[in-house]
C-alpha cells in the first residue's frame, strides 16, 4: 500500500518574502491522514515548495512507496524530467547558469531515491480538499510566525529561525 503526502508551500505577502509549508500525510490503510506544517524565514515560493516536498518524504519510511501530490510544476517537472538533464550538466539548467535552490534539489532526490516515488499534480486553488487543507496549512505557518513576533525579521529580509514543523 502507497503512502500519499499533499504538500504545499506559502510565500506571503511577497515574493520573496516569508515563507512556509504545509504538509497532509496519509499512511496506508489509514482514514486519515495527519496534518504537518512550518515557518521557514525568508525566502521564495519555490523554496517553500521544494521545503514541503522535502518534509513529506522525509516522514515516509525508506523503501516505501509514495504519491507525491503538489500544484507545483517546479517540484514535480524538477523531479521526473528536469533531473536528468541537469545531472549531465553538473547541475546547470538549460540556459548553463547553475541550479537554484540546489541544496534542497539534492536533498529532495535523495530522499526520493529511497523511497518508490509516484508523482501527481494537481491544479492549485481548484477545489482538491486537501490541497487547499496544505495550502491553509501553509498560510497557518506564516500567521503563527506574524503573531509570534518571528515574521518581522523575516519580511524585512533578516535571517529568521526556522519553526520546525508541527504535529497536530
Amino acid at each position: 500500500m502507497t503512502w500519499i503526502a499533499y504538500t504545499d508551500g506559502a510565500c506571503a505577502p511577497t515574493n520573496p518574502g516569508p515563507c512556509a509549508w504545509g504538509l497532509y500525510l496519509i499512511a496506508p490503510g489509514a482514514a486519515e491522514g495527519v496534518e504537518h506544517y512550518g515557518f521557514i524565514g525568508h525566502g521564495t515560493n519555490q523554496i517553500a515548495e521544494l521545503t514541503a516536498a522535502i518534509e513529506g518524504l522525509g516522514r515516509v519510511p525508506v523503501g516505501a512507496p509514495v504519491e507525491l501530490v503538489s500544484d507545483s510544476q517546479y517540484v514535480l517537472k524538477g523531479l521526473t524530467e528536469w533531473r536528468k538533464g541537469w545531472e549531465r550538466r553538473g547541475f546547470r539548467n538549460a540556459e548553463g547558469k547553475p541550479v537554484s535552490n540546489l541544496a534542497l534539489w539534492k536533498a529532495l532526490f535523495a530522499l526520493a531515491d529511497a523511497r518508490t516515488l509516484q508523482t501527481r499534480w494537481v491544479r492549485g486553488h481548484n477545489g482538491d480538499p486537501h490541497n487547499e487543507r496544505v495550502d491553509g496549512l501553509a498560510n497557518r505557518a506564516l500567521r503563527e510566525a506574524r503573531q509570534s513576533g518571528v515574521l518581522k525579521g523575516a519580511a524585512a529580509g533578516a535571517p529568521a529561525p526556522v519553526l520546525p514543523g508541527r504535529l497536530l
